[in-house]
């Protein structure tokens, strides 16, 4: 066993799936690229939602994927 994969498991079961490790990165990155790009746009454009507040929801994935990437990275799930 890698001192990355004794670290894991050591953590609460919620880290200790494999699965559940990907999914979190994969929701992290599409936090990060997704938010600020195509939220904005569906919530401006469809929905027809005021600009600033498509801008602010944006902001706020975009600063959640960084939080929950940051996170991943102190717990060497993404190295």
């Amino acid at each position: 066993m890698t001192e990355n994969e004794e670290d894991i498991t050591e953590e609460s079961g919620f880290l200790a799936s494999k699965f559940m490790r990907i999914l979190l990165i994969i929701i992290s990155g599409v936090l990060i690229f997704a938010g600020p790009t195509y939220v904005i746009y569906a919530l401006a454009v469809f929905l027809h939602a005021n600009l600033a507040a498509s801008f602010a929801i944006g902001f706020v994935m975009f600063v959640v994927g960084l939080v929950l990437l940051r996170y991943l990275v102190s717990k060497k799930v993404v190295s």
